[in-house]
């Protein structure tokens, strides 16, 4: 009995756990108070007009005016909020009123009926049969979709007509009595049925609008720091541009860039690293707050929106903070990790005619910031304007220069200072164009490596300075500049080893440097191509070792012969003592590895008597000889001068 009750219960009650079913249920009723309250007052003054003279005025007058003056209400009511979708939890109270006022309603129309028919004669029981009958079903389709409303109207409006025509004398009574319950229980059935359908089918729209919303998520949020990704970040810069541009409003946008994220990948796996960004996100999301959009474009590079920002000034000083707040240790329980990151910001309207390219001025920004001071931020100025229209006329140049007869080798000479006298010779690029003129090598060298043109101009220098060193005497060694992009692919390491193996000169003479940063690009791949070229009897020099990221494990796993020491931790190392500090442990280092190490930029003799007293020994820089063209290079070397050439 407990369960059946339950289950009735539950049939003639507003569900409770199924908001999305129970806002459905409203907005349908809604739609169809107007046809349901009009039927009851058609039909329900219809019985009256039958009625007249044969029953009393109150049932007859009074009762008709009640009931229509409580669908008034309720039709006015509909009318004020018939636009209205209110929440699940309002929408449910409001169809428990509406299950109370139909049974109540429900009720009252049978009753009242049921006592016109005390008053009227055979034909007008009919009419109020009819009444009942078709007021009953109008109203219940009214309701087809409210399971309870529905249930209860069937059950109040037509189960105690059944009851009372069932017990007449009058044979037609029983008839109409029968036929009534057999409308009745049709109702009841069609009703739960259709009611099944509708419930699924919200649920299945529930689910997909759930799915809809998931994928919507998935598409807009990067999976692993729940923050926006990449096309969530231009979507919404897109719209506060057009905000900023319509009100007349500043806005920032921020590129940032983690440095010194690979070797943690690398040391402690991408589980950490994984953890890192996670740990990084959360830091940016914090100090931002509400205003500012983050987003994580992919890898360690995030970005940053500003909407209605301050000042250059300010904006500046803002992510100056961003960075120190990056700069403070991560502690995790594999290890305390520290890293930096820099910062490229680019204000509209100061710059950036569009949001895409607001974007790519706070991605230049963040490259000069890398370039120029590391772990910064800054912002995109004019003086970068100048640096792009002059790095795009240097990259259309180069494109259509006639590089063997422009390009020339420079050699700067490598000196063992106990002697004074040169051991290698480092080549080095300049560019003599018909159309600039001279152009510095760190004017043209970023640009061929932005446009991938490096590699060109790699093969034509190797190849003209290979050609210079075999007229070098035998113990006189060459060191080569290689860039990322050189190691970076099999297929330029195996042209570099076809040159190589072109030349005359042997290759255990040539010294092939690398930096840091081109290792950590893509280290397998660069481990790869440094065996190779050792396996070919190549030196491997570390360049501008100190300036990277790269661990102490992973130098130790490379077929290194020497480092080379940065000019930044030799400038007046006589007056630093946290230079001198460093370069003693570079070469303590370098003598435990077995390696050879070349300090460049020596430029004062103070600086070299500091070097000399630390051990160091092959020297690099102004102090002894700038770079010089390849028919001065002979002053530098010892008797006899040049070898002679084959006959």
């Amino acid at each position: 009995m407990k369960f059946i009750s339950e289950r009735v219960g539950s049939l003639l009650a507003v569900p409770k756990n199924k908001p999305e079913l129970v806002k459905a249920q409203f907005q349908v009723f809604s739609r169809q108070v107007p046809m349901m309250y009009g039927v009851v007052l058609v039909n329900a003054w219809a019985l009256t007009v039958v009625s007249w003279g044969s029953a009393p005025r109150w049932l007859t007058l009074y009762v008709p005016a009640a009931f229509s003056l409580i669908c008034v209400i309720r039709l006015l009511s509909w009318w004020k909020s018939r636009h209205e979708c209110p929440p699940a939890e309002v929408a449910r109270r409001a169809l428990v009123r509406t299950n109370i006022l139909a049974a109540v309603m429900a009720l009252s129309i049978t009753a009242w009926a049921l006592t016109l028919s005390q008053f009227s004669s055979r034909e007008i029981d009919s009419i109020i049969a009819f009444f009942l009958g078709i007021t009953g079903v109008s109203v219940v389709i009214c309701l087809l979709h409210m399971r309870s409303a529905a249930f209860i109207v069937a059950i109040g409006a037509n189960i105690p007509f059944v009851a009372m025509y069932s017990l007449s004398d009058s044979p037609s009574h029983v008839a109409m009595a029968f036929i009534m319950l057999v409308v009745v229980i049709s109702l009841v059935v069609v009703v739960f049925v259709q009611s099944g359908h509708f419930a699924s089918s919200v649920e299945a729209q529930t689910k997909l609008e759930a799915a809809n919303r998931e994928n919507f998520r998935l598409a807009n949020l990067d999976s692993l720091t729940d923050l926006s990704n990449r096309r969530q970040f231009f979507a919404h810069l897109e719209e506060k541009f057009a905000e900023a541009q319509a009100n007349g409003t500043r806005l920032a946008v921020g590129v940032l860039d983690l440095d010194g994220f690979k070797p943690v990948n690398d040391v402690y796996g991408h589980a950490v690293g994984d953890t890192l960004l996670t740990d990084v996100g959360k830091r940016l999301e914090a100090f931002s707050g509400e205003r500012m959009l983050v987003a994580r474009l992919g890898g360690d590079e995030f970005a940053l929106i500003f909407p209605d920002c301050g000042s250059n000034q300010d904006v500046l000083a803002q992510g100056e903070r961003i960075c120190a707040q990056l700069r403070a240790p991560f502690v995790m329980p594999e290890a305390t990790i520290r890293i930096t990151g820099s910062l490229g910001l680019a204000i509209f309207p100061d710059t950036g005619t569009s949001a895409q390219d607001l974007y790519e001025k706070a991605d230049y920004a963040l490259y000069s910031s890398k370039r120029e001071s590391r772990s910064r931020a800054m912002l995109f100025s004019s003086r970068h304007v100048l640096q792009i229209e002059q790095s795009t006329r240097i990259e259309r140049v180069l494109r259509e220069a006639d590089l063997t007869r422009e390009l020339a080798v420079y050699f700067q000479p490598i000196v063992d200072s106990r002697t004074g006298k040169a051991v290698a010779f480092e080549a080095l690029a300049r560019w003599t164009s018909p159309v600039l003129g001279r152009v510095s090598p760190a004017l043209f060298i970023p640009v061929a490596e932005r446009a991938g043109l490096v590699q060109k101009l790699t093969r034509v220098l190797l190849e003209k300075a290979l050609a210079a060193a075999e007229q070098w005497p035998d113990e006189m060694r060459l060191s080569f500049n290689l860039s990322t992009h050189d190691i970076s692919s099999s297929e330029g390491i195996v042209r570099i080893l076809g040159i190589i193996s072109a030349s005359a000169i042997d290759p255990k003479r040539i010294d092939l440097e690398i930096t840091e940063t081109a290792m950590m690009y893509d280290f397998d791949q660069a481990k790869a191509a440094v065996e190779l070229l050792r396996q070919l009897g190549c030196g491997i020099a570390l360049d501008d070792f100190g300036t990277g990221f790269s661990s102490l494990s992973q130098l130790h796993a490379l077929p290194l012969t020497k480092i080379k020491i940065d000019r930044s931790f030799v400038s007046c190392i006589d007056k630093t003592p946290a230079s001198h500090k460093i370069v003693k442990s570079l070469l303590t280092l370098s003598r435990d590895m077995g390696l050879d190490c070349v300090i460049e930029g020596v430029e004062k003799k103070e600086e070299l008597a500091v070097l000399e007293k630390l051990g160091g020994r092959l020297i690099q820089g102004y102090f002894y000889a700038p770079p010089v063209p390849e028919a001065e290079v002979a002053r530098f070397f010892p008797e006899p001068r040049l070898k002679q050439s084959a006959v």
